[in-house]
């Protein structure tokens, strides 16, 4: 045996006492450096960790090339460890030159680097010496203006710290069962997001969960969008090539923000990213709460991260090789003011923290620091003070398969949960949120064990979940069933018995959750759980470890439901089984939807109605929860919980059909709160009030309200219990696409005005249409298609389904990707149609020979009126300027390509008119309109360059 493996095996017990304490820098730059394969690597995480090093040890002592590589792993990363390794590393591992990092392969010079650097690492006794090959791998160290000297030991600290915080995910791991996840390590677990530039000028105003499906829609529609890993937050971009100071990430709560940060500071702690900063420091705003007093960014960062307190100093004489990141802006309580002068804040003057972070963030505070910033959509951070906005769009469809494999030990249950998910559309649209993807994992382990543990699931009682709330009590229930039956040999005891082991618990937390909703509270002392009568140290030894998430940091200790829509789930729960009759049922809808406070009553949920009514709208999720879980204890699934009966509970299905029946008769409706009454009733899903409610829904108008396929699974679901035709449906810039039009295709047959402009359909839709038109009982009288990408081939099973169709009166196709090809048989078969008397084709590309077509269309069929240019009409025009002026009102419309294209389809047909738009009545319209779309295609384009 040669040196490197007897040094090895001879030395193995000291390494393994220094290293099992924290053994994830050592493993990971093993892997890095193809020591460990990745698999070998995973497989080790898994152990603990004095195992792990062992075996690693053990892999890397078979040849006496892997032991040498082991040796230069372990001097890169002697740092993380005690001072004793980082003398027997001087001892044993000597180094007379440190290379120099360049991307491409590297030669080694004989000349002695120079530097601050290669004297922290230089041995100074004989030992084994590194070879050139390892040497020539080996990456520079940043330049730093710093005193390295100085900050070289609490810097490791800091790493130190954040991998033992970042390195482990929450995660479920209860049972014995195949079916329970385990693996909690963030290298294990984490799935990679899908992250892209925010291309909206100006963030909706609209609830985020309902704007999240829609953004995804346009993005994969019609964007070939750059998709940015976490990692390259801080590339350089553009032409200029330099690397943006500041960096806006945005995304809806549960989407990933925070564990992709986590991520983040994961990877630069274990020195694998972002090399370039001396030190990251990660701030949550959430623990920024609790600043009341005036103070400085030195003190700041003194009392959150001790241990650099006196590094501070050296550390801001080089602020460009700090990054601060700052998390979840929408849970900070403090008002900013984006707006006010710069005030001449340095690193130690002390001012409010709110306005630290204003200074911060606008630049005015550190502007050569990098800064990172996270935040949901609905919070506002305008985009002029950052250099890259980007927004997380969660797992796409692969991702989804991903994480469900990863998050099963067992293959077979992985692929069963994930098809009933791809099958089912509620389920399969909420996992692309990660959140609500880790929730339906732990909620399907359940039903999907495999057969020896089939026993399990038989205490549910349930089917596999199917709406939102299911998925949440299922969640809540396997959470307190694996606490509550611990060490029982009977896992198949009765639902209700189960629940009666945790009714003071869930009462005490879901009176907790609601009131707490009500002031839109998300933080909590321990006082606050004791008041309660929640017992903070029962945290780890309960179900409540699912639910309640500690914060703990050196000065303060917090706590939180592990997110928000748990918090709602659990107070909708408390609702459910507090409110005893059917007028506070009533009284109850009408407070949480409408703000109508309630009159005197003796139910607990409407005792403490003080609530800021402009808050209503965060009230939505909660109100859906609260009609699951009323329909849970109708159906008895909440035996247990329940204190007394339901008075009258067989008459309340119909007393809220008529609720809900007066609510769409009686009510001018915003397209909002009509939407979040069709989910009630789907949540609900009882018949008795359903069929009762949608005969009065005459009209639905969602324009522009950026709908889910979820959305459309509620509408479908509502409306297929009306026995009338429904006089209009406008999904109007709702972006459903063709999965959403596909959820809705037994109900459109009976829309007299369908508007589906701009929904990100394509060819797939067009055909749908077709066999709605060629339905004996079609009713639809207006089709609005305009901005859907049919094209030719959509456009001819159009053509033919409207040969033989009887009701079609108005049909707009204007810019639709028509081409030539799509007018070869309009001739044929619409001369054959006798109801059809409109039809707008402009803004395609249809040739000589489609606009001959056109022309003997009209001598065969002199009741249609073909408008086939932007100047044959005048109301046309007018209703194109108004559009256009509609987009320089609200910008957020020029938020994707679409429309744009959209302008430019446009402006190629007002060239196409060409003379006529010299010669034609209506050229002065025309002129104008052509003026304002340039006007607006240059202004769109430079604000996005700009930026």
């Amino acid at each position: 045996m040669t040196s490197a493996q007897q040094l090895l095996r001879s030395q193995r017990d000291l390494l393994l006492n220094w290293t099992r304490d924290h053994p994830a820098p050592l493993l990971r730059w093993l892997r890095d450096a193809q020591v460990l394969s990745s698999a070998h690597y995973l497989s080790l995480l898994e152990r603990s960790p004095s195992n792990a090093v062992a075996q690693a040890l053990e892999t890397v002592c078979v040849t006496e090339k892997s032991s040498q590589e082991f040796l230069q792993v372990l001097r890169e990363v002697q740092d993380y460890y005690c001072r004793d390794l980082q003398v027997w590393v001087e001892r044993h591992c000597r180094s007379d030159a440190v290379s120099q990092l360049v991307p491409a392969p590297v030669k080694v010079e004989e000349k002695k680097p120079k530097g601050p650097i290669v004297k922290l690492f230089r041995g100074k006794s004989k030992g084994f010496t590194l070879t050139a090959e390892v040497k020539a791998q080996e990456e520079l160290k940043p330049s730093r203006s710093v005193k390295l000297a100085n900050i070289r030991v609490p810097i490791s600290a800091h790493k130190t710290t954040l991998l033992k915080r970042t390195e482990q995910l929450k995660c479920y791991s209860e049972g014995e069962g195949v079916a329970s996840n385990s693996a909690s390590h963030i290298e294990i677990r984490y799935t990679d997001l899908f992250v892209t530039e925010d291309d909206d000028l100006v963030d909706s105003s609209q609830h985020e969960y309902f704007d999240l499906a829609s953004r995804r829609a346009r993005i994969y529609v019609h964007q070939a969008c750059q998709r940015i890993r976490p990692c390259h937050l801080l590339s350089p971009q553009g032409t200029s090539g330099r690397p943006p100071k500041r960096v806006k990430v945005k995304g809806i709560a549960g989407i990933g923000k925070s564990v992709a940060v986590q991520r983040l500071v994961y990877e630069w702690a274990i020195g694998k990213n972002m090399r370039e900063f001396t030190c990251v420091f990660d701030l949550r705003f959430r623990e920024l709460n609790l600043m009341e007093a005036p103070l400085s960014l030195l003190e700041l960062l003194g009392e959150r991260f001790r241990y650099l307190k006196a590094a501070l100093p050296d550390l801001f004489t080089s602020p460009s090789s700090l990054l601060f990141i700052l998390d979840g802006l929408d849970e900070f309580k403090f008002p900013l003011n984006w707006n006010s002068l710069d005030k001449n804040i340095d690193v130690g003057s002390k001012v409010p923290v709110s306005d630290l972070m204003v200074a911060l963030i606008k630049g005015s505070l550190l502007p050569e620091a990098s800064v990172i910033l996270t935040t949901r959509p609905s919070t506002e951070a305008p985009k002029r003070f950052f250099q890259r906005c980007c927004v997380v769009l969660g797992f796409e469809e692969d991702q989804v398969k991903e994480y469900t494999t990863k998050f099963y030990k067992d293959i077979k249950v992985a692929e069963k949960v994930y098809d009933y998910i791809l099958n089912n559309d509620n389920l399969f649209v909420l996992s692309f949120i990660p959140l609500y993807c880790y929730i339906i994992c732990t909620a399907m382990a359940e039903f999907f064990s495999s057969e020896k543990d089939a026993g399990d699931s038989k205490s549910l009682e349930l089917n596999p979940p199917r709406t939102v709330s299911e998925v949440y009590f299922c969640y809540l229930f396997t959470a307190v069933k694996h606490h509550a039956l611990r060490g029982s040999a009977e896992r198949s005891t009765p639902r209700s018995e189960v629940l009666s082991l945790a009714k003071q618990q869930l009462t005490n937390l879901g009176k907790l959750a609601y009131e707490s909703l009500l002031q839109k509270k998300i933080m909590f002392t321990r006082a606050d759980l004791e008041n309660y009568g929640v017992t903070p140290a029962d945290l780890q030894s309960t179900f409540l470890c699912h639910i309640l998430q500690p914060l703990k940091e050196e000065t303060m200790e917090m706590f939180s439901f592990f997110h928000l829509t748990v918090q709602e789930h659990l107070a909708a729960l408390y609702c459910a089984i507090n409110l005893f009759s059917q007028e506070d049922i009533i009284q109850a809808l009408d407070f949480w939807c409408f703000g109508q406070r309630p009159p005197s009553s003796t139910a607990e949920p409407l005792q403490n109605t003080d609530v800021n009514i402009d808050k209503l709208e965060s009230l939505q999720m909660f109100t859906r929860f609260f009609m699951g879980m009323l329909r849970a204890r109708l159906g008895g699934q909440l035996d247990g919980l329940v204190i007394s009966p339901m008075e009258q509970g067989d008459a309340i299905p119909t007393r809220l059909g008529l609720w809900f029946q007066d609510q769409f008769k009686g009510r001018k409706l915003e397209n909002q709160a009509a939407l979040n009454l069709l989910h009630c009733l789907m949540e609900f899903h009882m018949k008795e009030a359903t069929s009762m409610a949608a005969p009065e829904i005459k009209k639905l108008n969602l324009f522009k309200m950026k709908l889910s396929v979820v959305d459309c699974a509620a509408m479908h679901y509502v409306l297929q219990f009306s026995p009338h035709k429904l006089q209009e449906l406008n999904l109007g810039y709702s972006n459903i696409g063709n999965r959403g039009l596909d959820r809705l295709g037994p109900i459109l047959h009976r829309c007299e005005s369908l508007y589906l402009r701009y929904n990100c359909l394509d060819r797939r839709a067009a055909i749908l249409e077709s066999a709605v038109l060629k339905s004996n009982e079609c009713q639809v009288k207006k089709l609005f298609m305009c901005g859907n990408n049919l094209g030719p081939e959509g456009v001819l099973e159009l053509w033919n389904a409207l040969e033989h169709n009887t009701t079609v009166e108005e049909l707009y196709l204007d810019i639709t990707g028509i081409t030539e090809r799509g007018t070869e048989n309009i001739v044929n078969c619409l001369s054959k149609n006798t109801s059809l008397k409109t039809l707008t084709i402009v803004g395609n590309n249809i040739g000589e020979v489609g606009r001959r077509r056109l022309k003997e269309l009209e001598q065969c069929r002199p009741g249609l009126r073909i408008i086939a240019n932007f100047v044959d009409d005048l109301g046309l025009l007018q209703a194109y300027l108004d559009w256009v002026e509609e987009i320089q009102a609200d910008r957020d419309q020029m938020d994707s390509v679409k429309n744009a294209d959209a302008l430019q389809s446009v402006l190629n047909g007002l060239h196409v008119a060409g003379e006529q738009v010299e010669k034609g009545q209506n050229a002065e319209k025309a002129k104008e309109l052509q003026t304002k779309i340039e006007k607006l295609l240059k202004s769109s384009t430079d604000l996005i360059g700009g930026r």
